[in-house]
C-alpha cells in the first residue's frame, strides 16, 4: 500500500476529514490534499507531523499489522454503534453460520 493510501486510512480511521488533520498536525488543508491525491510527496518531516496527530509512528505507519489491527477495532467499534436489537439480530446470523 502506498503512502497516499496508508495516509488515507489512517485519516478516515480516526475519523478525521482532512480538514481536522491538517489543524492538527500543523499542515495546510491543500497540502494534505495533495498528499493524499498523490500530487505531492510529503517529507519525512511532514509525515511525521501527520503521524504525530494521527496518533501513531513512523514504524506503524509503514508496518502492514497496524492496518489489520486498525480494521479489527474499527469494524468493534462499529458494532458497539449498533442498537442491543441489531446486535442480537447478527449475533444470532452469526452463531447460524458457525453451527
Amino acid at each position: 500500500m502506498d503512502i497516499t493510501t496508508r495516509l488515507t486510512y489512517f485519516r478516515t480511521s480516526k475519523g478525521y476529514t482532512v480538514n481536522k488533520l491538517a489543524n492538527i498536525s500543523g499542515i495546510s488543508q491543500s497540502y494534505l490534499r495533495d498528499i493524499e491525491l498523490g500530487n505531492k510527496k510529503p517529507t519525512v518531516e511532514v509525515l511525521s507531523l501527520l503521524c504525530d496527530a494521527l496518533e501513531i509512528s513512523l514504524l506503524d505507519f509503514f508496518d502492514d499489522s497496524t492496518l489489520t489491527r486498525l480494521t479489527d477495532d474499527s469494524l468493534f467499534q462499529k458494532l458497539y454503534k449498533l442498537t442491543p436489537k441489531q446486535r442480537n439480530a447478527i449475533e444470532q446470523l452469526l452463531d447460524s453460520f458457525l453451527t
